[in-house]
């Protein structure tokens, strides 16, 4: 299938393969696009891949025009939760079973599309051609009678983002890569002020019993994240931090039996995740672990305010910066977003406005109707020699790093208050939970008060909010993700609780792809758990009222 002919003149190209095997065949892809002086502007390739933890993993990639796409999964469900407009397809799948895939398949199928195949049975071309694939031998071109929607326009790749904290530096460079020009507000005089400016985040997966959402999204960013930050120079080089892996303790026996179920089916990689027994828990730490606990050996610390720093590091020329610029305003008129300040000077215009800010974004009339609290979290700085050497980042209940320019990190609290300041009562109990981590009673007893306090931005449902923003007053009585009306251009990466380190750049990502009309890098029903409209159809179920009954 000559896909070089096919792909000339257009803006965007998108190829599925149902079979990644050892990887040549897409190499030699893009190899053909790179070589190609008349390629599209962007190539994405897709590919279902065996050997991965479960679903979607983007792969980023050296050019901003290529991305590359591995689904873990099989056939059909990868069809079912695929976002994309195909424009050619390698059905090469050994042992292909049955020939329910051609519809969801042609449901994806851009106009005109290619399909080269080998293999199939009468019964699977017959299907193929009753969803409109017309074959010439192995090949076959798609047209159906069905309407389609048109693919969606060039966006004007131009935005303003609001907050330099780990969402908002992930926005710019996720949007600069693709070319835009980004103009970056932060009302403090630096980046990574507020949450993001702790000394150390704690970059771990999450894992569970029923794979749910919340586990299979951090699982994706937790990837994507160790992924993206190699690219961009690594954690212990251009990002401060270590990978020096995460040991979760178990709670207690009961979830030490629990974690031992999961590691019995056998489906986790030891370079993911890996169950240790208390022996060898305690020979790793040091220290007792009476009931055994994970080891992320990926896992680590880093200082987000680095990682901040890396990704606006990346965006190069395409990123104008405007720090100190306190609270901020804004105005929607002809189609475009106007930022102003306290004092009425325009500090930006662009038609796409992403909403980074944190729990500030309530103090905006287009976002005040959204169920997001702020809560306080103190952490404890230690000197070295106040808490246990970790060789790891130890965790439970608290997390405790091991020590860097002298300083370890503990905490950290959750508090429903809004006090900015330092407090004993906080730091009690921070230090109260790393003696009961370290089973070490007399650990940093006179530990003077030190370290830090920030406000996570959280979500009832603990899942962040990304996409666009719905407009409440216009739902009405919509009963569809889809149906919910949203304010024009606006946009919102918020909710990212004490994730936001591995959060932060999938998000973007996520976000990026949106807005170009590109292939998503997650499974829909990820991406319809995190879309900000999912709780305008939930204010309207809880507030419903049940129907009379005809006596």
């Amino acid at each position: 299938m000559n896909l070089q002919a096919h792909w000339r003149g257009r803006e965007r190209y998108t190829v599925f393969a149902t079979a990644y095997g050892d990887g040549a065949a897409v190499r030699a892809l893009c190899e053909a696009w790179r070589a190609d002086p008349e390629r599209p502007a962007r190539l994405h390739v897709l590919a279902l891949a065996e050997g991965l933890m479960p679903g979607f993993h983007r792969i980023p990639q050296d050019e901003p025009g290529l991305s590359l796409d591995l689904l873990a999964a099989p056939l059909d469900t990868a069809l079912g939760q695929l976002s994309a407009s195909l424009d050619a397809i390698y059905l090469h799948h050994p042992g292909l079973p049955g020939a329910a895939f051609a519809r969801p398949l042609a449901r994806l199928m851009a106009l005109g599309a290619r399909l080269s195949s080998s293999g199939l049975d009468e019964e699977q071309r017959a299907a193929l051609q009753a969803q409109g694939f017309a074959f010439d031998g192995d090949e076959a071109i798609f047209s159906s009678r069905k309407p389609r929607l048109p693919a969606p326009p060039t966006p004007e790749r131009r935005a303003l983002v609001i907050g330099a904290g780990l969402a908002g530096s992930s926005a710019a460079q996720r949007l600069c890569a693709r070319g835009w020009q980004v103009t970056l507000l932060e009302r403090h005089p630096r980046p990574a002020m507020e949450a993001s400016g702790n000394l150390a985040g704690i970059f771990m997966p999450l894992l569970s019993r029923d794979d749910n959402i919340p586990t299979r999204l951090t699982r994706a960013a937790y990837l994507y994240a160790l992924r993206l930050w190699e690219q961009l120079g690594g954690i212990g080089q251009a990002i401060e931090g270590q990978a020096c892996g995460v040991l979760q303790l178990a709670r207690d026996a009961e979830h030490a039996a629990v974690s031992r179920a999961i590691a019995a089916e056998g489906a986790l990689p030891t370079d993911f995740a890996r169950w240790l027994e208390p022996p060898e828990a305690a020979r790793l730490l040091g220290l007792p672990a009476p009931d055994g606990g994970w080891l992320f050996p990926q896992g680590g610390w880093a200082r987000p305010g680095s990682v901040c720093e890396a990704m606006l590091a990346a965006c190069g020329d395409r990123l104008v910066r405007r720090f100190g610029v306190g609270s901020v305003r804004l105005e929607h008129a002809d189609g475009e977003w106007i930022a102003r300040s306290e004092d009425g000077t325009a500090l930006g215009q662009a038609p796409t406005l992403v909403l980074a800010n944190g729990p500030d974004v309530l103090n905006m009339p287009q976002a005040s109707a959204l169920p997001l609290s702020a809560l306080r979290g103190q952490v404890t700085h230690l000197d070295a020699g106040q808490a246990p050497a970790l060789p790891v980042v130890l965790c439970r209940e608290a997390y405790l790093t091991p020590a860097a320019n002298g300083v370890v990190c503990a905490g950290a609290t959750y508090d429903l208050d809004a006090d900015p300041q330092l407090r004993i009562s906080s730091q009690d109990e921070n230090l109260a939970r790393m003696r009961a981590l370290v089973s070490y009673p007399g650990a940093a007893l006179d530990a003077p008060l030190a370290g830090r306090v920030g406000f996570r931005c959280v979500a009832p449902d603990r899942l962040p909010l990304i996409g666009r923003l719905p407009d409440f007053a216009a739902a009405g009585g919509t009963e569809r993700l889809r149906d919910v009306p949203r304010h024009p251009g606006l946009h919102a990466l918020l909710g990212y609780a004490s994730r936001g380190l591995i959060w932060a750049p999938l998000a973007a990502e996520l976000l990026a792809a949106q807005l170009e009309g590109e292939p998503l890098p997650l499974e829909m029903a990820l991406v319809d758990a995190l879309d900000p409209a999912r709780f305008v159809l939930r204010s309207r179920r809880t507030s419903r009222l049940p129907r009379a009954v005809d006596e």
